[in-house]
């Protein structure tokens, strides 16, 4: 039996106490990106679909870099924010810390990823 998931919508108010969950993966974007809009397909599809129930501790985040209200996250992750080259960009959170990262989409690439967590 397959758990239907949905891809959260993270905000300023939101996204803190998201990546501080036991495992999180976030898909930063824009609002006019359209690779973005495209692997914000797949990950809903993928969380809708059979696989929904794949990965069951792991939350699934989506943060749009456009929207207003976070100052904080970006002042926080401002480091590697500021090299930032490629949308969309992929972050896996264990326990609040950042353990991966990736530009682009793919379903197989972050199943490796989760995967060499053990997530």
């Amino acid at each position: 039996m397959s758990e239907e998931r949905e891809l959260e919508m993270l905000d300023g108010e939101s996204w803190r106490e998201f990546v501080n969950s036991e495992a999180a993966f976030v898909m930063l974007g824009k609002s006019d990106c359209e690779p973005c809009k495209a692997w914000t397909a797949e990950l809903s599809a993928f969380l809708g679909g059979a696989a929904g129930g794949a990965h069951p501790g792991v939350r699934f985040g989506k943060l749009l870099l456009d929207s207003r209200g976070l100052t904080e996250f970006k002042r926080e992750n401002q480091t590697w924010l500021k090299d930032l080259e490629a949308l969309p960009f992929n972050l896996i959170y264990v326990g609040g810390e950042l353990r991966k990262s990736w530009p682009g989409g793919g379903l197989d690439r972050l199943e490796n990823r989760l995967g060499g967590l053990g997530l």
